[in-house]
């Protein structure tokens, strides 16, 4: 229960005091008036005696009063009407306010205080789950206070504002005052006249109202002296008249006024009066300005509204006194039936104004302290001199006339246990009981008697004797079924009870439960119950008794007041949570239900209150539905209240949180918050737009993209891909790009890498890199990408969308910057916006909006947020089936079309930063810029487009497009480049493509070769040499970066230059994506932007073709017939894989050429007359084509072709030449960073690793094999050549090699043993390169193979011999060895003739025949040079025999015999012995 600064005792001690009736002449208020006081008013502050009273009791034992106050009030003369009372309560309540503003305190978000009243604890979030810690430490707080000063107001108003009754006397006078003034003609004849009033207002059956506590009344003469008038003389004469005439006991001479009005108001007094004009400012029906106070500050100030209200000096039934109609008394206008708890009574209009005036309204400006000093000396000698005595006086009356009358003994107090110890009459129940409710008794009856006696004895803090008394008085009243009468004595006896000093007795709180029950349930009179649970709430209270508080409470709530509901439901509420054990959800719980009724009874703050600190438990537990009911309610109470920021906070609360409500529901709180939001805005149209709640921006998802929309594809004009914000990001492309780009730059630099290199970047997202500000071009728009998410379960509309921006010019180009401005949202010359009219967004969904910003001038720009007209769709669903029109105020929120204006900020928080120590150990962010770019002066704007670029291909087909270079910037670009992974894709062409004449058959089929007519029908090669810097493949050349060949190197602004382009399908099938970027610089050179790209991808789709494996052998035969040298047999297989879907229907290869430095074709040994080779599905041809060392050897390559056809393709042009050394450039870039490994590793033993390498270039040829090909294809019954080509590269004597394998295809053709080698042998090969060289890491020594290839053996001997056994049985035969080095170094060779007789195959195979003469020899062999031996062979009968026996060995001439190995021969030399 609430706390307050009084203890219970006390309490009940000041709810029940003697009052005192005042009657004052109109002068007597004149006098007080100077003060701004009425009479009653003026002595008011000291109506509480400030030192202990003594009196006797009938028993004339002494009896202590301490602190004994008095209420004196003006006559009123008749009652207060119900309505009245209701009204009082309701303002009273009303303008006691918590004394801060709790509300804005405890609506915001994050850590919350738990404001119970106008004190707080702080509490953290969350303390749901250790309630009983928190709560009892917040309970044993120091600082903790739950005092509602409104309560106290409306208990003491209502307490006071009782009518009095008949069946008690508590509330009745006791004594009465009369005042006149000194200055009047005939004072004394003024005591008379007044004196005569009270008589007849008392005795006179025409007033029933006020009552008289005895008929003979207390009568007490004050005689008011104005001390600033002088006549000081007469006061005194007439009081010593007052004296002779009433008696010293009597009267009183009041002097006051002792300051006059026109001295210095410098002088400061104290003003005990502003206190009490507070709440008479109510009861007199004139409202001011609600505003915090407190009503209670000290003991000696806290009395109550009185009865009687304030003097007036009106005549009423031509009295000459102030009688007039009660402060409480309605206007005859109003109707009584607003007052009934339930209607809003509306503040008056005046309030504020009437606030005013009683704010600077100054009290007893005329009295001094010493005035204050004589005014509290009067009311001791009233009540000491004048009240007591008669109250005493009273009592032994009363005690005198009820033993007289029961025949009892001399004292009461000697009957009590008689009483109490005889016969006891069972007490009945409440329901046995009758109603008797309306029983009277006579006012002589001894039973009033008793309670009369009993009273006064309370008034008095008898309460030993008055416990008694109403004891008697209970016990009388319920054997009379007098239930009324009873009630009020259990009510009095229990209070008494639990007053009485020492404690002798418990409070008997089913003497409470009784009484409370028949005022309520017999006698109706709610009032009467409502004053016992008020009091007995506080008794229990006092003895931590919270959980029977809180029922008692609970149990008076009922349907007749919404107020007094509200007020006992919320102390209800702080019993709940002052408990031993707090239980803070049922303090919530009915808290909302306190809530709801101040709503009903028209206590709006108060309701509001309630419902923010109930929020205070329910927030972040999850019960979402609650909350969402309070924020309702709080966003409907502010809105009402007119605090329409708190109203929006509540509501926007609403729309935030994941909301459980139905769609119906939902759309009914969004209409809500769009009505008061618009009234928020309507209140400061002109002042910032307002942060809006919906829908949900995930700000990290923002997108910013520059440049302008890609261009769309017209028929066969495709144009390039670029960039969209429809792409998704890829961490491994964004690489790829970025690589690409750098090679670029670096090209573009000569060939060196930049360091500060950064990225053009045209689409930032949460993945990208921003902590640099981007770079926007004046004239090119800016999309920003938005994210917008709708929470909640029915449509948004987004209307008039659109970006906020704050820009700031700059002159990038002069030295000087000069003065930026900031303009906001404005200038639409510097900065245009896209404005999106609607924008709707579907329940529940996440929607992209792309808003678009023109620069139009340099400078800084920053993206702040958006804008945008947030409303709903018309619906006319009903909320669950209930009509909107009931939740919605009979439907004044229902407004199709509503919108409000309003913005979000895009704040995008950047990464998190993890590289030094201190931020590893922190939590720091480092900036994210995407919204801050800078807008440069004009760049030239590229646009390519590719025209019949094909989406199939077969794996090596050649084709060719063209490419179209458009420049739609506004000034002119140059340095065109375009760079790929794939250089071996596409070509423009090398330098010499210009130079090539075209054959009339190759424009007739519009081949993509150059051709001429082959006029020799030989297959002998025709040979051409070309330089590979020219296609791109020079040393220190980027092979991936190619010039654009464009026409002078420069594009003017609006212009285009078409260019060709020969395309190759990837040898591998499937769809390959192919990346080009496109680079190119401005003619100016800017700050700030250096160059620009543009993208492209290409997707093509390959299917088989071709598969080609070729082999090449040393020649046995030393020399040619042309006595060309050295020569080698190359053998060229070809297989048709292509499957029949592509509609090829054969393949014709038209040419065989080779490429090398140091080898050619010469010419092709095909012993088939059909020179055409011509392949279909599935079939597979072989060539055999003899190759030749170069005569000199040059830097050039050495193209020779082997035609098949009529037309000869000039291998060495574009675009064969180029498609070679691109796909060529993989191995070559392989080998040359190999070469710069060998050279650092080999530093260490230089003289073993060249005689390795020298053993090791035998077996090397560097031969390159390019086979050309057409295909014809049947495509909508027409027929179409395609052309293409494959590429072997042979490295190594005797090893296969392979155009890059389908191995779908090729594991039907190999064995699945030699495909497993293939697989080995190609297991890090990279997309599009050939197979890998052997590995160039120098070994430790060569290998067999290789010293195989170190000396070339030759036989020349006759294939038969004759020769006749039967006359000469040895047959010798002449054989000439021929021996050749290979190398480049000389070499000792040695011979040795001699069988190998360890195993018995070597007989067999060389059959019975041994070499005559010498069968050892030793050599030494030049470089390259070739040495004949003459031997002798004898044989002793005919048979074939294997000549090649001769085991050769060698070693280089300046090595040890670390190398030297056995020379085997290539094949057999067979010869065939005949007898003739």
């Amino acid at each position: 229960m609430a706390q307050r600064v009084q203890s219970a005792q006390e309490f009940l001690q000041d709810s029940f005091v003697p009052l005192v009736a005042a009657l004052c002449s109109e002068e007597a208020e004149k006098v007080t008036r100077k003060n701004n006081l009425g009479f009653c008013e003026l002595i008011k502050p000291f109506c509480r005696l400030t030192s202990e009273v003594h009196m006797r009791d009938p028993n004339n034992q002494l009896h202590i009063i301490k602190n004994l106050k008095i209420a004196v009030n003006n006559i009123i003369t008749q009652p207060p009407q119900q309505g009245a009372i209701r009204k009082l309560l309701n303002d009273v309540v009303t303008v006691s306010q918590p004394a801060e503003g709790l509300v804005a305190n405890v609506i915001t978000a994050g850590d919350y205080d738990l404001n119970i009243s106008d004190r707080s604890v702080k509490a953290s979030v969350p303390w749901y789950s250790s309630w009983k810690d928190t709560l009892m430490g917040l309970n044993t707080s120091t600082f903790y206070s739950a005092t509602t000063p409104w309560f106290e107001a409306y208990r003491e108003s209502f307490l006071q504002s009782m009518p009095s009754s008949d069946h008690e006397f508590l509330n009745h006078y006791v004594a009465c005052m009369l005042v006149v003034s000194s200055s009047e003609p005939e004072p004394v004849e003024q005591f008379l006249k007044l004196s005569q009033e009270q008589h007849q207002i008392q005795h006179s059956n025409e007033y029933s109202y006020p009552k008289w506590f005895i008929p003979n009344t207390l009568k007490y003469y004050v005689l008011l002296h104005d001390v600033s008038l002088g006549e000081e003389q007469r006061a005194d004469s007439i009081y010593e008249e007052m004296k002779q005439r009433y008696g010293t006991q009597g009267c009183y001479l009041l002097k006051i006024n002792s300051r006059g009005s026109n001295r210095g108001a410098d002088e400061q007094i104290p003003d005990p009066w502003s206190q009490y004009l507070q709440k008479n400012t109510i009861q007199t029906q004139e409202p001011y300005e609600d505003g915090p106070y407190t009503l209670i500050s000290n003991k000696n100030s806290d009395h109550f509204i009185p009865l009687d209200g304030l003097g007036n000096d009106s005549k009423v039934d031509g009295l000459s006194n102030n009688f007039k109609s009660h402060p409480l008394q309605l206007d005859h206008t109003s109707d009584s039936g607003c007052f009934d708890g339930t209607d809003y009574v509306k503040p008056n209009s005046s309030m504020h104004e009437s606030k005013k005036s009683n704010t600077w309204t100054p009290h007893g400006t005329c009295l001094t302290l010493t005035d204050h000093d004589r005014i509290r000396q009067f009311i001791q000698e009233f009540t000491f001199r004048g009240l007591l005595p008669h109250i005493e006086k009273t009592i032994r009356q009363l005690n005198d006339q009820l033993i007289s009358r029961k025949g009892l003994s001399r004292s009461l107090f000697s009957a009590t246990k008689k009483w109490f110890s005889g016969s006891k009459v069972p007490e009945k129940s409440v329901n046995e009981l009758k109603s008797t409710s309306g029983l009277l008794y006579p006012p002589e009856a001894p039973e009033l008697q008793i309670r009369k006696m009993a009273d006064l004895c309370f008034l008095v803090q008898h309460y030993e004797l008055a416990y008694n008394c109403y004891h008697t008085a209970k016990k009388d009243f319920l054997n009379d079924q007098a239930m009324l009468y009873a009630a009020g004595a259990l009510e009095m006896a229990a209070v008494s009870a639990f007053l009485q000093p020492g404690a002798p007795r418990p409070y008997p709180a089913h003497y409470m439960d009784t009484a409370i029950q028949t005022y309520r349930d017999i006698c109706k009179n709610m009032m009467l119950a409502e004053r016992c649970v008020l009091l007995s709430a506080e008794v229990l209270k006092s003895q931590s008794k919270y959980s029977e508080a809180a029922a008692l409470l609970i149990r008076l709530t009922s349907e007749d007041s919404d107020l007094r509901s509200a007020l006992l439901l919320e102390q209800a509420a702080h019993c709940f949570i002052n408990m031993k054990t707090p239980m803070v959800r049922k303090f919530a719980f009915h808290m909302i239900l306190a809530g709801h009724r101040y709503s009903k009874a028209g206590q709006k703050k108060h309701a509001l209150r309630c419902y923010c600190q109930a929020m205070q438990v329910y927030k972040g537990k999850g019960w979402s539905l609650a909350e969402d009911h309070i924020n309702f309610t709080i966003g409907r109470q502010s809105f009402t209240l007119r605090q329409l920021d708190n109203a929006v906070s509540a509501f926007r609360h609403i729309l935030i949180n994941d909301s459980k409500q139905s769609a119906a529901q939902q759309g009914a709180f969004l209409r809500e918050y769009l009505y008061v939001y618009r009234n928020v805005s309507q209140l400061s149209p002109d002042g910032p737009l307002p942060q809006l709640p919906l829908p949900y921006i995930n700000s990290s998802a923002t997108r910013v993209f520059f440049g302008h929309d890609r261009q769309q594809s017209e028929g066969e004009k495709q144009a390039a891909t670029h960039i969209s914000l429809d792409q998704e990001y890829d961490s491994e492309f964004s690489y790829q790009w970025k690589e690409l780009e750098e090679q670029a730059v670096a090209a573009a630099n000569k060939g060196t890498a930049l360091s500060n290199f950064q990225p053009t970047q045209y689409c930032l997202n949460k993945y990208s890199d921003n902590s640099r500000f981007p770079l926007g071009v004046v004239e090119e728009p800016i999309t920003v990408e938005v994210a917008f998410r709708n929470p909640l379960k029915v449509p948004l509309l987004l209307t008039d969308l659109s970006l906020l921006w704050k820009f700031q010019p700059k002159d990038y180009n002069s030295k000087n910057n000069g003065d930026t401005k900031e303009v906001e949202t404005s200038g639409k010359d510097m900065i245009g916006a896209e404005v999106i009219p609607e924008f709707l967004m579907n329940s529940e969904e996440t929607k992209m909006a792309r808003l678009k910003l023109f620069p139009h001038q340099t400078g800084e720009l920053h993206i702040l947020g958006v804008v945008y007209n947030l409303g709903t769709i018309q619906s006319t669903s009903v909320l669950d089936g209930v009509d909107p029109s009931v939740v919605l105020q009979t439907g004044k929120f229902i407004s199709n079309g509503m919108s409000v204006r309003g913005r979000q900020d895009l704040e995008i928080q950047g990464p998190r930063l993890n590289s030094t120590k201190e931020e590893k150990t922190s939590i720091k962010y480092g900036p994210d810029r995407r919204l801050d770019p800078i807008i440069t002066e004009d760049m030239p704007l590229l646009e390519v487009f590719f025209i019949n670029f094909p989406t199939g291909l077969l794996c090596g087909e050649i084709r060719k497009t063209y490419v179209e270079f458009m420049n739609v910037g506004k000034c002119p670009l140059t340095g065109v480049k375009v760079v790929s992974k794939r250089p071996e894709f596409f070509t423009f062409g090398g330098s010499s493509a210009i130079l090539t004449p075209l054959s009339p058959s190759a424009s007739e089929h519009c081949s993509a070769y150059k051709t001429v007519v082959k006029h020799s029908t030989s297959l002998y090669s025709l040979t051409s040499s070309a330089d590979s810097s020219d296609f791109g493949v020079g040393t220190g050349c980027q092979p991936e970066v190619i010039d654009v060949p464009l026409p002078d190197s420069v594009l003017l602004p609006g212009a285009s230059v078409q260019l060709p382009m020969w395309l190759r399908g990837p040898d591998e099938e499937g769809v390959h994506e192919i990346n080009f970027l496109f680079y190119y610089e401005s003619i100016r050179k800017h700050s700030k932007m250096c160059h620009r790209v543009l993208r492209h991808t290409a997707v093509i789709c390959t299917s088989r073709s071709l598969t080609v494996q070729a082999t090449v052998y040393r020649s046995n035969a030393l020399e040619d017939e042309k006595g060309d040298g050295d020569n080698m047999l190359v053998f060229v297989d070809v297989e048709n894989i292509n499957t029949s879907e592509a509609g090829v229907k054969e393949f014709h290869i038209v040419q065989v050429s080779s490429n090398s430095k140091n080898w050619k074709l010469q010419e092709s040994i095909n012993l088939s007359e059909d020179k055409d080779i011509k392949l279909a599905n599935r079939e597979k041809g072989k060539l055999c084509l003899k190759a030749v060392r170069c005569k000199h050897f040059v830097e050039n390559y050495t193209f020779a072709d082997i035609v098949f056809g009529s037309e000869q393709i000039i291998s060495s042009t574009s675009p064969c030449a180029d498609f070679f050394f691109r796909s060529l450039y993989s191995d070559l870039k392989r080998a040359r960073s190999q070469q710069s490994v060998h050279t650092s590793q080999g530093a260490a033993k230089p003289h073993l690793d060249n005689a390795v390498r020298l053993i090791q270039k035998c077996s090397e040829v560097d031969l390159n094999i390019i086979v050309l090909w057409k295909a014809y294809v049947v495509e909508d019954n027409k027929q179409l050549i395609l052309e293409g080509q494959h590429h072997v590269v042979l490295h190594t004597v005797g090893k296969e090699a392979f155009s890059f394998p389908q191995k779908q295809g090729f594991k039907k053709i190999l064995g699945n043993s030699d495909w497993e080698d293939l697989e080995q042998e190609s297991s890090e090969i990279g997309l599009f390169n050939f197979f890998r060289p052997e590995n160039t890491s120098v070994p430790a020594r060569p290998s067999l193979d290789q010293f195989s290839s170190l000396i070339k053996t030759s036989l020349h001997y006759p294939e038969t011999y004759n020769h006749p056994f039967h006359q000469k049985s040895l047959c010798i035969v002449p054989v000439t060895l021929l021996l050749s080095n290979c190398s480049q170094a000389d070499v000792d060779v040695i011979i040795d003739l001699r069988h190998k007789t360890t195993s018995p195959e070597t007989l067999e195979i060389h059959g019975s025949f041994t070499w005559l003469g010498q069968t050892q020899y030793k050599l030494q062999l030049k470089s390259q040079e070739v040495s004949s031996l003459q031997l002798k062979a004898c044989f002793v009968h005919t048979g074939v025999y294997n000549l090649g026996t001769p085991r050769v060995f060698a070693k280089l001439s300046d090595q040890v015999t670390l190398f030297e190995t056995s020379q085997q021969n290539s094949m057999p030399a067979l010869i065939i012995i005949g007898n003739v």
